[in-house]
C-alpha cells in the first residue's frame, strides 16, 4: 500500500514539474493558487482542508479535517532549498495514533549526487520502507529500489524518444506497469499537448486516460478507456470536454459516453487580490459547493531607487 502510493505522489510530482530530485516538494501554484497565499482552507460539503505555504510558496503544513475529532496534519521541513523532512500525524477521537503517524526522512550523499534516500519510521517507532531513488545525468529519475519487511522491490525508469514523442515507462520487478506518452501536435493554429498514460495489471493492459492540454496549459479535454480482451484494444469509457470562458476561467465540463451526454457547471467568485483567486465555487446541476478562505503575505514594499 505504502509503495503504490508513493509511487503516485511520484507520478504527480513530475508532471507538476519540481525538480526529480526534489520529490513530493508542492507550491502554490499546484493549488490553483495565485500570488503570495499564506493560507488556503478549503471548505466543502464533505470536510475541510488547510494548506499553509512558506514565502518561497512551498507548502508547510496541510490539515485535513474530517469531523470534529479526527484529523490528519502532514507537516514539511525544508533545508537549503531541499525538502528534508515530512511528518504525517493521524489522530482520532482528538488522540495521536502512533501506529498509522509516521515520519519520511530525506537524505543526499555527497558522493553520490545522484542518488535520493527516503526512510519512513511509524511514530511508534517501527520501520516501515526505506526508497533509494536514483537519477540520469538529465537529472530524470530512472530506478527506485524499495526494502521493507516484505523484501526489496525495484522499478526502472525508462524514456524512449521518437520524433516528438516521449514514452516514459515504470517496470516493477520487470513487469511494466504504466507508461506515460506525451507529444505534441499543431491543432487550430495552435500548439497542443497530449499525454496518454496507460496502466497494466501483471504486465497486462487494463485501462487508459488521454489528457489534451491547450497552447497555455489549460486541459481541454480527458478520456477514460478500458481494454478489451477478447478485442485487444482500449475502447472509450467516457469524455470529459472543458470549456473556459475568454479570461481562461471554467465555464463547464462536458460528459460524453457511447450513450448519454451530461454537462456541469462552474460558477466562482474571486476576491479582490492583484493575482485572483477563486473564493467560492459552485458546480451545477448538483449544486455542489467550496469555499476557500485565504489570507496573503504583505505585500513587498518598493523603496525610492534614486538618490535623496
Amino acid at each position: 500500500m505504502i509503495k503504490k502510493y508513493l509511487l503516485v505522489l511520484i507520478l504527480i510530482t513530475l508532471n507538476f514539474g519540481i525538480s526529480a530530485q526534489d520529490l513530493q516538494m508542492f507550491k502554490v501554484k499546484d493549488f490553483d493558487l495565485n500570488g503570495k497565499v499564506k493560507t488556503c482552507l478549503v471548505i466543502t460539503d464533505y470536510g475541510k482542508e488547510l494548506f499553509e505555504f512558506n514565502e518561497d510558496g512551498f507548502l508547510v503544513r496541510t490539515v485535513t479535517q474530517y469531523n470534529d475529532t479526527d484529523q490528519d496534519i502532514t507537516y514539511y521541513k525544508y533545508a537549503e532549498g531541499h525538502l528534508m523532512e515530512k511528518r504525517l500525524e493521524s489522530y482520532k477521537d482528538n488522540v495521536l495514533d502512533a501506529a498509522t503517524s509516521m515520519v519520511n526522512f530525506y537524505t543526499r550523499d555527497s558522493l553520490q549526487p545522484g542518488k535520493l534516500f527516503e526512510k519512513i519510521v511509524s511514530y511508534d517507532k517501527e520501520f516501515l520502507e526505506q526508497q533509494e531513488y536514483e537519477f540520469d545525468e538529465e537529472n530524470r529519475l530512472v530506478k527506485i529500489i524499495t526494502s521493507n519487511s516484505e523484501g526489496v522491490d525495484e522499478c526502472i525508469v525508462e524514456y524512449v524518444p521518437y520524433q516528438n514523442e516521449l514514452t516514459t515507462s515504470y517496470l516493477s520487478n520487470g513487469i511494466l506497469e504504466k507508461s506515460v506518452r506525451t507529444s505534441e501536435k499543431q491543432a487550430g493554429g495552435s500548439m497542443q499537448k497530449i499525454v496518454l498514460t496507460k496502466e497494466f495489471i501483471d504486465g497486462d493492459p487494463n485501462k487508459a486516460t488521454e489528457e489534451i492540454f491547450k497552447s497555455d496549459g489549460k486541459l481541454s479535454s480527458k478520456e477514460f478507456f478500458l481494454y478489451n480482451v477478447s478485442a485487444k484494444k482500449f475502447e472509450s469509457e467516457k469524455k470529459l470536454i472543458y470549456s473556459y470562458d475568454p479570461e481562461g476561467v471554467l465555464e463547464k465540463v462536458t460528459t460524453r459516453t457511447v450513450n448519454s451526454e451530461s454537462v456541469k457547471e462552474y460558477i466562482f467568485q474571486f476576491d479582490s487580490n492583484p493575482e485572483k483567486n477563486w473564493i467560492k465555487q459552485i458546480i451545477t446541476p448538483d449544486n455542489a459547493y467550496s469555499t476557500r478562505r485565504i489570507t496573503y503575505y504583505p505585500a513587498e514594499k518598493v523603496g525610492d531607487e534614486g538618490p535623496n
